[in-house]
């Protein structure tokens, strides 16, 4: 075990270069462009593509001590504890913004291997060792080079960084793929379909109304839940949705007597749409795949699609970027958004022949067996990823 700051050049952030009042007289923290980017632990989770933050040089300068150039490692030290970062090399000036601390290694050998450190459970459990508060946890960069951490000779830790860097290429390779799948199932969707508003098939447009015979939600009721999995029954809400497929592994259960109630009043089936009506993610829906027996809370509304239009068409076109601007037009609600149900009815969305439908249905289909195949080497290689992580640092 070695201090974290006997074996790093540099442990610093942003108010090392000053107290609060100096650097409020002259650091410039803007968020229209200026000279230096100002990098936050946000933008690496955009791509430093939004929201960023600048100063202007007499800040960049004053900012000396914890200028960035990229290769660093970069640590949220107050709230989000335990999430890592490596500067990209963005080929301009770029500093340290607040609620964070860099770290700078002599090498990339042993920046690697901290990064992947800090990324374990182990790591995150020293971060919280050396964290003070109680309502948002935080520590300082003191603390920080004094943690104590496992430093192996550097054969062994390049052994380590190329193991884990192999796996998480894959990791990365196998979500882009699943990302391109779906981009693929929209793209079909518009080239066979095109757009509600230049319609240039002069398909029908229908409401949503039209192509129901049933559309109601789920129980106002605040659900009693049970850990009887065995005699209870499943009951979904919006959460269970937000994937556009159905979370089955993660289902709260209710128990049989108010299910009996509930289920009297509206009786799922296989290929009703279930769509997310309240909080940040309404509108997402999703087709039920099962005949199993479930209930529904207020959070989700249930589509019964009529003959005419097929589920797997009518969740995607629910899904579309037009549906879910028309959504955002009839969105009720100050505190969380909630979709009325009035509101849905009456959303206009095309009818194109069926025909079509199913085709794109089948492409769907077809599509979503690559993404299953894609989804079993993702799982095995976190699998195997996360196991190393245990066995080298753990």
């Amino acid at each position: 075990m070695l201090k974290l700051g006997d074996v790093c050049e540099k442990i610093t952030d942003y108010v090392a270069s000053g107290s609060f009042a100096a650097l409020k007289e002259n650091v410039l923290i803007t968020n229209e462009e200026n000279y230096a980017l100002m990098v936050k632990t946000a933008d690496f989770s955009n791509g430093f593509t939004k929201g960023l933050t600048y100063t202007d040089q007499h800040g960049y300068e004053f900012l000396h001590n914890s200028n960035l150039f990229g290769g660093e490692l970069i640590l949220s030290n107050i709230g989000s504890i335990g999430k890592v970062f490596k500067v990209p090399y963005l080929n301009r000036p770029m500093t340290l913004a607040s609620n964070s601390v860099m770290i700078k290694t002599a090498n990339d050998g042993l920046r690697d291997y901290l990064y992947y450190f800090f990324l374990s459970k182990v790591g995150y459990e020293k971060l919280m060792s050396i964290s003070s508060g109680t309502s948002m946890k935080k520590f300082n960069k003191t603390e920080l080079k004094k943690l104590e951490v496992p430093i192996p000779a550097t054969i062994i830790q390049k052994q380590i960084v190329s193991t884990l860097d192999k796996l998480q290429s894959i990791i990365t390779h196998r979500q882009t793929q699943l990302k391109k799948l779906d981009e693929l199932v929209k793209a079909r969707f518009v080239e066979m379909f095109g757009t509600l508003q230049d319609n240039c098939n002069r398909y029908d447009i229908v409401s949503i109304e039209d192509v129901c015979s049933i559309i109601k939600d789920g129980t106002h009721q605040t659900p009693i839940y049970t850990e009887d999995n065995e005699n209870g029954f499943k009951f979904l809400s919006s959460k269970d949705v937000m994937t556009q497929k159905i979370d089955w592994d993660n289902i709260k259960y209710i128990p049989a007597e108010l299910h009996e109630k509930l289920y009297a009043t509206l009786k799922p089936q296989r290929n009703d749409i279930l769509m997310s009506k309240n909080g940040v993610n309404y509108g997402v829906a999703a087709v039920n795949d099962t005949d199993e027996i479930f209930d529904i809370y207020v959070s989700l509304a249930l589509l019964r699609p009529l003959e005419i239009i097929n589920p797997v068409y009518f969740k995607c076109v629910i899904n579309s970027y037009e549906t879910k601007r028309q959504f955002d037009r009839s969105i009720k609600g100050i505190g969380v958004p909630n979709l009325h149900l009035g509101e849905i009815k009456k959303t206009r969305i095309l009818l194109p022949p069926i025909e079509l439908q199913n085709q794109f249905a089948d492409f769907v289909k077809q599509t979503e067996k690559s993404k299953e195949a894609v989804q079993k080497a993702l799982d095995e290689a976190q699998l195997l990823f996360d196991s190393l992580m245990q066995k080298y640092f753990g």
